[in-house]
């Protein structure tokens, strides 16, 4: 019988190698899982048909150089795999079919992965819980009665409960990190085009990256290092850096300034001081460190994000995809396919973003935000400059109840404040579990980030596998 619980990509590899059990039994045993718990978790939108089809394809793949043959791993909506549906968790996309693979994807079917299915997450990838998907919310495995974060909440369900030994999310704003933190499993999110956006379905093109949800940081290099790299197909993605290894001891940045606020729950709080003091033992040296301009990063995600969401989805106008309403001329078939065939959320930001975006407001906000997301690359650069990493925690509070926040869209966005930052500046950042918050007789998982310069997820890997006890 194979021990899901405690089975990481690392050991299903090197026990598919021995023949201690095979992909087909790998697969099937997933499979069970799936039907035993999914349907009170929800973390799946689709499971497909096919999966002992490919174990049996995967299994020829299998070999001590090849890590990820025959892994079984869940891909949020958004991502496309070729034949198969991509609706981004939206009725605006029903029975959309995938034309193509991602490059992503791509490259984790030349390395023999097992594709289980396609994960629930927040329509189009809006949203800090996955309670917007049109599909109904995902709950989180460690308490069926909160959410499971957001938007990659599918993903991390699906891994924290059991159902996937790894995923794939996007990350625009924390959509990886903080449905990690919320479902106690490793979430990265990678350089700003270090992994290819082609085939992820645009939200904010100068925010979005895919990034893979493990339970441990090793796994996280793993589907990194595998997915990663320039790509003919998008002008924004980079090669990544050379290796270089660590010559010096590493140092931790703190930004303190940026930790005063009273809407931090005190377990997290706690649970950040123990994982301070853990690095501190560990023999890093932790030092202060100035983020001028970070306390307005939430305010200029959420103008630029809206903006580059209201352009990127006017291309969904109920004629050349999906859902169709008939109106009695063509401007009430765009009325009413728009309007019927987007959620509540997705409509609020379309709006919000033409409107920053209209004559007369794009310089109060447009611009202004942008100006101030300049300081804000400029502030990081400096910090770089003295310390290796900057710990912040994931998230503000552990997962809150389904339904808590649904009519505050303000209060759901404050969860985003430790996460939007690394993505309006670019850098790669980790968040790794640290703890639990006891709430009667459920244990809440907490989890801190760590954020790197830009093409340095050797750092967080170095640092997480230390933090973890991955290593020695």
């Amino acid at each position: 019988m194979i021990d899901i619980a405690n089975l990481t990509i690392k050991k299903a590899h090197e026990a598919l190698v021995r023949g201690d059990f095979t992909v087909r039994d790998l697969a099937k045993a997933y499979l069970e899982e799936i039907k035993k718990k999914d349907a009170d978790i929800h973390a799946y939108l689709e499971v497909y048909e096919d999966v002992m089809k490919q174990a049996d394809e995967a299994q020829k793949k299998v070999s001590a150089e090849n890590a990820l043959a025959g892994i079984p791993i869940a891909v949020k909506d958004n991502i496309m795999i070729e034949g198969r549906r991509a609706q981004s968790a939206s009725k605006m996309l029903e029975g959309y079919v995938a034309p193509y693979d991602a490059t992503a994807i791509k490259k984790l079917k030349e390395a023999g992965v097992v594709f289980i299915g396609r994960a629930n997450m927040d329509e189009f990838a809006m949203g800090g819980s996955t309670e917007n998907s049109a599909y109904g919310a995902t709950k989180n495995p460690h308490d069926l009665a909160r959410v499971a974060g957001g938007s990659s909440g599918g993903s991390a369900a699906a891994v924290g409960g059991g159902l996937a030994l790894a995923a794939l999310g996007s990350d625009t704003g924390g959509s990886v990190r903080q449905p990690a933190s919320y479902c106690g499993v490793v979430g990265l999110k990678p350089t700003y085009g270090s992994i290819s956006r082609h085939g992820l379905m645009a939200m904010g093109s100068s925010l979005d990256i895919i990034g893979p949800l493990t339970k441990t940081v090793a796994d996280a290099e793993i589907l990194f290092d595998a997915m990663k790299g320039k790509d003919r197909y998008d002008s924004t993605s980079i090669d990544p850096m050379p290796e270089k290894p660590a010559t010096k001891r590493l140092v931790i940045g703190i930004p303190r300034h940026f930790l005063k606020g009273d809407g931090i729950d005190p377990e997290v709080m706690r649970a950040f001081e123990a994982s301070v003091e853990r690095f501190r033992s560990m023999g890093y040296e932790i030092r202060d460190v100035e983020l001028p301009n970070i306390e307005y990063s939430l305010a200029v995600y959420y103008v630029l994000m809206p903006a580059e969401v209201s352009t990127n989805l006017a291309r969904f106008d109920g004629v050349k995809y999906g859902f169709h309403k008939d109106g009695k001329d063509l401007l009430e078939d765009y009325l009413l396919s728009r309007g019927e065939g987007f959620g509540r959320e997705a409509r609020r930001r379309i709006m919000l973003g033409a409107y920053v975006l209209s004559s007369g407001y794009y310089d109060a906000y447009y611009n202004k935000a942008s100006a101030v997301r300049e300081l804000l690359k400029r502030d990081f650069a400096d910090a770089f400059k003295s310390v290796d990493a900057i710990l912040i925690p994931t998230a503000p509070a552990p997962a809150f109840k389904i339904g808590e926040k649904v009519s505050d869209p303000v209060a759901m966005y404050l969860e985003d404040i430790f996460t939007v930052t690394a993505n309006l500046v670019g850098v790669p950042a980790i968040s790794i579990p640290a703890g639990v918050k006891n709430e009667g007789s459920k244990s809440l998982p907490i989890g801190i980030q760590l954020l790197a310069d830009m093409r340095r997820e050797d750092v967080l890997f170095a640092l997480g596998k230390k933090f973890l006890g991955e290593v020695e």
